[in-house]
Parts: C-alpha cells; structure tokens; sequence
C-alpha cells in the first residue's frame, strides 16, 4: 500500500489565490491597504523631507562659506561687558590665511519711522555702525536701492536689514525717504535681502562709522568683527583670533563660527523627526489592526470555500499559507502606494521650497518592509484560525 504526500502549494499558484481573495472584496481590501498607504506615507515623507530640507541648507551653507568666523566681546571678570580694543580688526587683518575683515560697532541709538512714535517703541532694533565691505564678506545682497559709499559713509544715511524694514512699516524706498535715527533724520539708501549666516544685521540700520561718530555719538569700539579666512586654516585661525583681538584681556573676546550653528541646526531638526516618524508608526499600526480585522471577517464568510478546498486535499499549511499570502500581498500593496504618496508629496514640497528632492532608499526600503510585516503579522491569527477548521465543520456552518 502506498500513500502520497501533500502536494506543495506552486508560488504561482499562491499568488493567483491570494489576488482572487482580495479582488472579490475590492472596497474592503481598499479601505485596509489606505490605512497602510497611509502610515507608510507619512514615514516616507518625514524622511524625504527631513533630507531634502539638510540637503537644501547644507547647499546654502556651501554657497554662503564656511570660513566666515566673528570676534565679539565677551564678559569682563566682575561680570560686565568687555569691549573689543579700537584696533582689534586692524591686528586681525595681519593674520596671515585671514582674507577679509569687516566690523561692525553697536551704537547707543535707537530708529523710528517718525520722530511721533514713543520712544519705548524700539521694535528691537539695533543702530551700527558699519565698515564699507561688509555686504561681500556676508555675502548679503541688496533687495533695494544701495549700500555705503566712502561719501555716503559720511553724512546721515542709512541701509536697513531686511527685519528692521520689515518693522519699520518700510517695504519700498523711494527718493528722500527718512527715518527718525538717534533724534536726527537719516535718508535711508538701501534693504539688504536676509543675511542667512548673521541674521543679527537684518534687525539692524546700517550708518558708516564716521557719520555714527559725528552724528550719534560713537565711540568708534567694533561690536562684532567679521573674518574670512582660507578655507583650510579656518580651525586654526579660530585659535588665535582671541589672543590677537585682545592681546591683553584674550579671555573676554568670544569667537565663533556662523556655519557651524547652521549645521547643528540641521542635526536638532533631524532628531525632532523621531517624533513624527512615531506618529507615522501609530498610523501603520492603527492600519495593520486594520488589515487584521479585514482578515479575520474573510475567514468568517469564507469558510465553505475552506471547507471545498480541505475536502479536495488542500491540507492546513496550505490554507494558512493562503490567507497569510492575502494579509502580506494587501499590506505590500498598500506599501507600495504609500511610499509613492510620500515621494510625491516630499518632491511638491521640495520644489516649492527650492530644495533638492532627496528620499534615502531606506525611506523606501523601510517603509515597505514595515508595511509587509505588519501585514504578515496581522494575517497570522487569521490564517492561524482558518487554518484549525475541518472540512465538516467549515461545509456544516456554510
């Protein structure tokens, strides 16, 4: 007498299974892959934004430079203000890999639009006086008008950052414009577009360092030296910067590198994606209870086809392996529309924004592959409970 394993379920055969089931219930297989589609969206485009974003700022980074370092003054031992000696940029300058020095020196002036506004209305602004170069070695442009000249330099004129117009009620300059400076009218020359590497000169007005001594008072100390250096000294020009600004007193002289808060910027902004990456994780959860449940009404309703199939010889491996097949191919499907929904979405909002579109593979990678375990797991029970019914029992309860 001989006897006849089990025929193998064919893989094709699988898959042609695993369709059927989910093509006879379309609405409800739509309804759970959307769940997933879902979750698997949001994670996609977490990622996709978080690097479009970096790589958009570390581009910015790049074209601004990152050998821009600044000299300000720091605290005295007894706790007070230091101030950087009146000779200090002209010390810097002799530095050797040093390439550009301009400065800036904060005077003790405040701006209004008009000489009727209280003058505890200061809006934040700060009035400096400003070395001619200082735009180039920023790398600030003008959105108006223009800048300081060696005459202009001289007499109450003045060039705003981007905030001060802004708070100024001032979105257009035109000939003879004033503003109220330091209880004296100043014309106002130019706007200069955001500064991305010293934002602290868009809530500035600008006036040249002889007019801040002749009409408001300077005494001519810079607040803020801006340095460029060549690129591959740039750490060892940060080094001396101190000793050479204040030869004396090095201790009270701080310096620091704009590009480097930028980068840290970026690497804050990535760890605070962890926390929607966990929002998108509960939403692929929330999808793969949703599959679940889908799985677990079709054993329900199905089970004359799995008492059929068992009466012509399908054994319990093969209906388990079917009804997990149907779980998995509806979460990957589901996958699979997510990460597109995700890629599309970061690629419309890189664009808007100016950024490269980048979406790391493991974006894709993971996303599909959290999706096809989610499934797997969801359809285990199921296909776990489809699986233990007997023939008699599936056909009697049909």
């Amino acid at each position: 007498m001989t006897t006849t394993a089990p025929n193998r379920l064919h893989p094709a055969d699988l898959a042609r299974t695993a369709v059927v089931g989910l093509r006879t219930r379309r609405m409800r297989a739509a309804l759970s892959a959307l769940g997933i589609a879902i979750g698997v969206a949001a994670m996609v485009a977490v990622m996709g934004l978080s690097a479009s974003s970096q790589a958009g700022l570390l581009a910015e980074i790049d074209k601004l430079g990152t050998n821009l370092l600044t000299v300000s003054p720091g605290q005295v031992l007894g706790g007070g203000d230091a101030r950087l000696p009146l000779d200090a940029p002209g010390m810097i300058a002799r530095i050797g890999p040093v390439e550009t020095v301009q400065h800036t020196g904060k005077t003790k002036a405040n701006a209004f639009r008009s000489p009727y506004i209280p003058s505890i209305n200061t809006n934040a602004l700060t009035v400096d006086a400003v070395s001619l170069d200082l735009p180039a070695a920023v790398r600030a442009t003008l959105a108006q008008g223009t800048y300081l000249n060696a005459a202009t330099a001289e007499q109450p004129v003045a060039v705003l950052g981007s905030a001060a117009a802004t708070r100024l009620g001032i979105a257009r300059i035109h000939s003879g414009m004033r503003i109220w400076v330091g209880g004296q009218w100043f014309y106002v020359a130019g706007i200069l577009n955001p500064a991305t590497l010293t934002p602290e000169i868009d809530s500035s007005v600008l006036v040249g360092y002889p007019a801040a001594r002749k009409y408001l008072h300077f005494d001519g100390h810079p607040s803020t030296i801006y340095v460029r250096a060549q690129t591959d000294q740039v750490q060892d020009v940060q080094k001396v910067l101190a000793a050479t600004a204040n030869p004396e007193n090095a201790n009270e002289v701080s310096v620091s590198q704009p590009s480097a808060a930028l980068v840290a910027r970026a690497a804050v902004q990535s760890a605070l994606n962890g926390l929607f990456l966990g929002l998108g994780a509960v939403a692929l959860l929330v999808g793969g209870i949703g599959v679940a449940n889908t799985m677990v009404i079709s054993v329900l309703e199905r089970r004359s086809e799995i008492g059929l199939r068992r009466s012509l010889g399908a054994t319990k491996g093969h209906i388990r392996l079917q009804f997990l097949a149907e779980a998995t191919l509806l979460a990957a499907i589901g996958g699979a529309v997510g990460v597109a929904m995700g890629t599309i979405a970061t690629a419309i909002y890189a664009n808007v924004k100016g950024w490269a579109t980048v979406v790391p593979p493991l974006a894709w990678a993971g996303g599909l592959g959290a999706a096809i375990a989610i499934g797997a797991i969801a359809g285990l029970l199921p296909a776990l409970r489809a699986a233990r019914m007997q023939p008699t029992e599936a056909l009697r309860a049909a």
